[in-house]
């Protein structure tokens, strides 16, 4: 098994290297790619040192999988060269996620439509990853109208200029900076660009992407994205409305058999999740569970993840298992 990770020597490139060491994924031979700056820069994986090399030798190559994390521009290029030339890719940008031809995959959800046809598949945004991981089962039984959800983001979703421009402001040093604020003791409502309808990229992300996912249009989703200083991972405050009533403890008891989602909701010795215990973990954790007093059928959760691992990378090398687990790679 080939495998080409493109962009890897980027954030989420150099977790992908870490998760599949982890994972003991089925590598016989990497293939680190990336720009052209870093073209003969060396990687080391699994104890060896690997050259990186550029796109179109990394395709000369003929790897079986390419688990691409270099951008929407670079994989809206390269990705159809590479499936082309009948190389699997698992792509980690927004390229191809609202794409009707591309499946975006979410392994725990809906990785039983994936086929051997599939050669260009997408990797869904972090945000929405770690709340439909929680919501899939909760839709299933009660079936959703309305989501209203704020995010709580890792300047790790940024990328490493964001995580530069937080220890220089720590550090009390003018540099580079990712955002048109300081990010230090400061919480910044602009996640991406913002879209005509004063919404931006990430927030509508949230809508589109849920409802793919989910393979249902009629959900109504509302969001707001905020950035704060934060490494550890993402969080979110999810207000639920369902079709059907609920049963607060079945939900928890529901959640509770989710794959991949951990329960921590126990306020009376003060346990919920945080970015601070989420961080290195590929569980989706999901707390402060409540009704919502103010709306019938409707519920609160408070969802955690590690953006670079469950909501990239993670994500990632768990829909390439199931393409070699199921003969379609």
């Amino acid at each position: 098994m080939k495998v080409a990770v493109v962009g890897a020597t980027g954030l989420v490139g150099e977790v992908m290297l870490k998760v599949l060491e982890e994972r003991n994924f089925p590598v016989s031979e990497l293939i680190p790619v990336a720009s052209e700056r870093s073209i003969g820069k060396l990687i080391s994986y699994k104890g060896n040192d690997y050259k990186v090399v550029g796109m179109q030798d990394a395709i000369n190559m003929k790897p079986n999988l390419a688990l691409f994390s270099a951008g929407g521009n670079t994989s809206l290029e390269w990705a159809p060269k590479f499936a082309e030339a009948g190389i699997t890719v698992i792509d980690n940008s927004s390229a191809w996620r609202m794409d009707h031809s591309k499946q975006l995959v979410v392994p725990e959800i809906n990785a039983y439509k994936l086929t051997t046809t599939d050669k260009i598949i997408a990797n869904p945004n972090c945000s929405t990853i770690q709340m439909v991981v929680a919501l899939a089962p909760l839709h299933k039984k009660y079936k959703i109208k309305r989501i209203v959800v704020s995010t709580y983001q890792s300047i790790t979703g940024t990328g490493v200029k964001a995580v530069r421009q937080l220890e220089n402001e720590l550090a009390g040093v003018k540099g580079e900076m990712a955002y048109p604020y300081p990010i230090h003791q400061n919480a910044i409502p602009h996640c991406d660009v913002f879209e005509e309808n004063g919404y931006t990229k990430e927030e509508m992300k949230l809508v589109r992407e849920t409802q793919k996912i989910l393979d249902d249009r009629t959900i109504a989703v509302t969001a707001t994205a905020v950035r704060i200083p934060t490494a550890g991972g993402h969080s979110e405050a999810v207000n639920v409305e369902f079709e059907n009533d609920f049963n607060v403890h079945e939900v928890r008891q529901l959640l509770n058999d989710t794959p991949g989602v951990v329960v921590q909701d126990n306020v009376d010795v003060n346990t919920y999740p945080m970015p601070i215990y989420a961080n290195g973990k590929d569980d989706v954790f999901v707390g402060r569970i409540r009704r919502d007093s103010s709306q019938p059928n409707s519920l609160n959760l408070w969802i955690v993840s590690d953006n670079l691992r469950k909501g990239a990378a993670t994500n990632t090398i768990q829909i390439a298992e199931h393409l070699v687990a199921n003969n379609l790679v």
